[in-house]
């Protein structure tokens, strides 16, 4: 599993979403400790302020002493309410009153330190001490009680809030503690999920890679499942599953070929070397020796013309169709110079040739020596499979934008099974095909191969023995 692709997709999925819930969770959580604990001081404060004022009126307009109970439970009150501690001192600092309901805290005396800070009216926070009143750090806030005697403020007191750091700190450790297992949840299941998923949506490739292993070792039968998807993971299984077959078949095609290429080439080659020993160790009599020399010559020239016809096959591979197709030739003139070149063949055979082809140029797209060598070699075919003192009938006419061009010639009829076939290399559809000394079976390979980088098309028929190829070229729009 460590190995497979989904696995390593999945692991870097989780690493994202764990980063991206920590970076997220911190910066909220803290973020939001810095907004609860602004919101705490602020709440001090204004408890503060607004104490001062009641108080203050309390003892100007009804007389309320500072140790007065009413006060104290009035403290007790609003800290139950808070949730903070309050203290009234006087103006040395002596507590008077305060919110704890056991009055432990009165006449206790607050540091001189923190009344220097309340006298200069500072109102603002502060974590610290509050002397044997309370040892521990708090959060402390106070402000002076003052009224106007004779037209001069005196301070007669002071209010003081305080709230325990460690209570607050306790809450905040029990939300953020619900906060970490309900992120925690969330990921979990985010994690379960999108291991699923990865998985789900990895899985073709991980097909993908077992299936191109199975490629480097020769097997091309592996084909991977689509789950019958429709989007780019789907599209990418067809495509692999197109391109296995497309390999598949390419090498049954390269076998096949190596197997054809084989047999041709053992048959002259076992002729030739048989021959050569009978000449060498006397077994073939003088007399008969120039008989079968001529044997010899005659596949030792056959094998050239196997290497030579293998060669052009290789050239043909190479070149691009934009080589093939970026001039333009006069049709009409190319198959009049094949028909010259191919005379001595006819007259040797004793055919009559029947050619219908226009008087005006007509002007075409692709490559003149290659669509020569397709011309040539359908014209030697249909030479060589007709019986003697038939007709060879050659036709050029256009028709749209495409020319046509077909070569006839009577001989045995091509069994319709066998058509779709002749195209292939080394093949040879009947016994008088099979009988022919002089071809390797490659000359209508050839002629598709050319046609087929020129984006054009060959048709056969064959009925009554009468055989019949017709391939087809572009013509120019200025026909010349």
């Amino acid at each position: 599993m460590k190995n497979s692709i989904y696995f390593r997709i999945f692991i870097a999925t989780a690493l994202i979403v764990l980063l991206s819930f920590s970076l997220l969770g911190g910066l909220s959580t803290f973020l939001s400790y810095r907004r609860t604990m602004s919101d705490k001081r602020d709440m001090i404060v204004s408890t503060v302020e607004e104490m001062a004022r009641y108080i203050v009126a309390q003892h100007l307009h009804h007389g309320v002493n500072l140790d007065d109970l009413e006060l104290s439970m009035w403290l007790a009150t609003v800290s139950n309410v808070t949730g903070f501690d309050l203290l009234v001192t006087d103006a040395n600092g002596v507590v008077k009153s305060c919110s704890s309901r056991t009055m432990h805290n009165i006449g206790k005396i607050v540091p001189e330190c923190i009344l220097e800070s309340a006298r200069d009216g500072e109102t603002c926070v502060a974590r610290t001490t509050i002397g044997e009143i309370h040892t521990g750090r708090r959060q402390v806030s106070g402000t002076p009680l003052c009224m106007n005697v004779n037209g001069e403020m005196r301070t007669f007191g002071y209010v003081f809030v305080t709230c325990n750091l460690y209570v607050f700190q306790q809450e905040w450790r029990n939300f953020y503690s619900i906060f970490i297992i309900v992120a925690l949840s969330v990921m979990i299941v985010t994690f379960i999920i999108t291991f699923l998923l990865t998985k789900k949506q990895a899985e073709p490739i991980n097909e993908m890679a077992n299936a191109a292993r199975h490629f480097a070792h020769g097997d091309f039968s592996v084909r991977i499942n689509n789950y019958n998807r429709e989007d780019k993971i789907g599209q990418l299984t067809k495509a692999f599953n197109a391109m296995a077959d497309s390999l598949q078949s390419s090498e049954q095609l390269r076998r096949d070929f190596v197997a054809n290429l084989s047999h041709e080439l053992r048959t002259p080659m076992t002729v030739v070397s048989g021959f050569a020993d009978g000449l060498l160790d006397g077994t073939i009599s003088q007399e008969n020796e120039k008989k079968y020399l001529e044997v010899i010559s005659s596949e030792t020239k056959r094998l050239s013309r196997l290497v030579q016809t293998m060669f052009d096959i290789s050239t043909l591979q190479a070149k691009g169709q934009d080589s093939l197709s970026e001039s333009s030739f006069d049709i009409s003139e190319v198959v009049r110079l094949a028909l010259l070149s191919v005379y001595g063949k006819v007259e040797n055979k004793q055919l009559d040739v029947e050619a219908k082809l226009p008087d005006e140029k007509i002007m075409t797209h692709g490559n003149s020596d290659s669509i020569t060598q397709v011309v040539f070699n359908l014209l030697d075919n249909a030479i060589k499979f007709s019986n003697p003192g038939g007709v060879i009938g050659v036709e050029l006419w256009v028709r749209g934008p495409k020319a046509y061009v077909s070569v006839t010639n009577q001989g045995v009829t091509i069994a319709p099974d066998e058509l779709p076939q002749i195209f292939e290399r080394f093949h040879k559809a009947d016994r008088a095909r099979s009988a022919d000394r002089d071809g390797v079976g490659l000359g209508l390979y050839i002629v598709k191969m050319i046609l087929d980088n020129h984006n054009e098309d060959i048709f056969v028929t064959s009925k009554g023995g009468i055989t019949k190829f017709i391939f087809s070229l572009t013509v120019c729009n200025d026909r010349g």
